[in-house]
């Protein structure tokens, strides 16, 4: 079974591993939640982060 995967670049949704812009294709879906999840508080560290860096917050 095939999943629908999402390039990194682009953010165009597709099938395969590559996309045509030459990104990588990664799963959109979030991981699974968890409430013993010792690595949570580095994740959201890491995403805010990003979202600076993107000028978003």
């Amino acid at each position: 079974m095939r999943h629908i995967l999402k390039c990194e670049n682009c953010k165009k949704y597709l099938i395969t591993q590559k996309c045509l812009c030459g990104g990588k294709a990664v799963n959109p879906k979030p991981q699974k939640y968890s409430p013993e999840d010792a690595y949570g508080k580095y994740r959201r560290i890491a995403k805010k982060e990003e979202l600076k860096k993107e000028g978003l917050v």
